[in-house]
């Protein structure tokens, strides 16, 4: 175990300081997709709090299409950002191995300790990989529902100045 931690300050350190990235990417994601999401959720579900049918419509009636297609622009992008970080977890710890391997090459002498702290970079751009992956499954169900709440919303919105464009024109 020691092995795996002696390469932190080479390679590693570049996985580990784009790990904190995406998490705090993660968190502005995860954050925006809840916003969203409390906006949205009365225009498909009953109130499941205190407030009244009245209460929940007035909620439901000052939403902008505007409000909520930035909200979900916004919660789109950093969602995107995320997965795309996510994905080369991988890659990077592929670069750190390969790089590592290159100065085994160069040093014979040491070519066991030089080869297990070339695999560090594999491993921990594995592990970031596997965690930032079950947290995008965590997020993943939320920006779906929040895909179909704002498709609904939009929908309805739409039909809506539809009909009373169309009652207008009768009257």
């Amino acid at each position: 175990m020691k092995v795996v931690f002696s390469n932190l300050a080479g390679f590693d350190s570049v996985i580990f300081i784009l790990g904190v990235v995406n998490a705090i990417v993660y968190y502005f994601a995860y954050s925006a997709a809840d916003a969203l999401y409390k906006k949205m959720h009365l225009t498909v579900f009953v109130p499941d709090n205190d407030d009244s049918n009245a209460q929940a419509q007035l909620k439901v009636s000052t939403l902008t299409e505007t409000e909520i297609t930035e909200l979900r622009t916004k919660c789109g992008k950093l969602y995107s950002l995320f997965v795309n970080l996510t994905g080369i977890f991988p890659l990077l710890g592929i670069l750190g191995t390969v790089a590592s391997l290159l100065t085994v090459m160069e040093d014979m002498s040491n070519a066991q300790g030089n080869f297990y702290a070339a695999l560090t970079s594999t491993f921990w751009g594995l592990v970031f990989a596997i965690i930032f992956k079950f947290l995008d499954g965590v997020i993943s169900a939320k920006i779906e529902d929040n895909e179909k709440t704002v498709a609904l919303f939009l929908q309805r919105n739409w039909e809506g100045r539809k009909a009373k464009k169309d009652e207008d024109m009768n009257v």
